[in-house]
């Protein structure tokens, strides 16, 4: 079973009206729902913003629901110049931006005492991903590099420079590392999936709610493609 993580109403409520619910049930606030998408069984909720509802919500699919990977969908900001909006960002890896153990020892972006900098992301379900914006959105950018995530909408040219000059991400949203860190630690396969809605720096906050409702139209139909690619 794939457990599919929006952090909002709006990322997620297409898609479950697509798949054939089986089962709702609610824990911790969120409302999960089981069925099947492009025949293929699934569970689809909304984890709320930030990572620790992300990673609350990742565990549940975990625990309660027995999915077997974790796809994150949604939308993000672009940290590089040929990432334009409405392009698509798939992981290769992420990390938290604004982990900051350096007086620790530790570069940033790492968590005290883990292993790795970074959780990458399932080569398998890379390609299924790609495969699928091909299919799905063929007019769009696909790029497949590092999310970076960080409990902070980031719409400042300055702070958006230094994300970027320190971690060579290419997009930057509030929920991916925490989801990918939970599957990490679970030995699951993950991958996340963003489309670009904003460029992270001044202008952010006129072109989120300008180009919301278009990356969300996109990711939706990324992810029905990606699930019937997947089966």
């Amino acid at each position: 079973m794939i457990g599919i993580i929006g952090a909002m109403e709006e990322e997620v409520e297409q898609l479950r009206e697509a798949i054939e619910v089986a089962e709702k049930k609610e824990k911790a606030g969120m409302t999960f729902y089981s069925g099947k998408l492009e025949g293929v069984p699934v569970t689809i909720v909304r984890s709320g913003i930030g990572k620790v509802n992300a990673a609350v919500c990742a565990q549940i699919l975990i625990d309660d629901f027995g999915v077997t990977s974790i796809v994150n969908t949604g939308i993000a900001g672009s940290l590089k110049a040929d990432i334009d909006i409405a392009d698509v960002v798939i992981s290769e890896d992420a990390l938290h931006h604004d982990m900051d153990a350096v007086g620790f020892g530790y570069p940033k972006g790492q968590i005290p005492r883990m292993d790795v900098l970074s959780f990458k992301a399932d080569k398998y379900l890379i390609e299924m991903a790609v495969k699928a914006c091909r299919t799905a959105v063929p007019e769009l950018g696909v790029h497949i590099g590092r999310v970076v995530s960080g409990d902070q909408f980031v719409s400042d040219k300055d702070k958006k420079a230094m994300i970027t000059d320190t971690f060579h991400g290419f997009c930057t949203e509030m929920e991916g590392a925490a989801i990918e860190q939970v599957a990490y630690l679970n030995r699951l396969p993950y991958v996340v999936i963003r489309t670009i809605s904003d460029k992270a720096d001044d202008s952010a906050t006129m072109d989120y709610p300008a180009f919301e409702k278009k990356a969300i139209e996109n990711s939706v139909k990324i992810i029905k493609q990606f699930v019937k690619e997947f089966g």
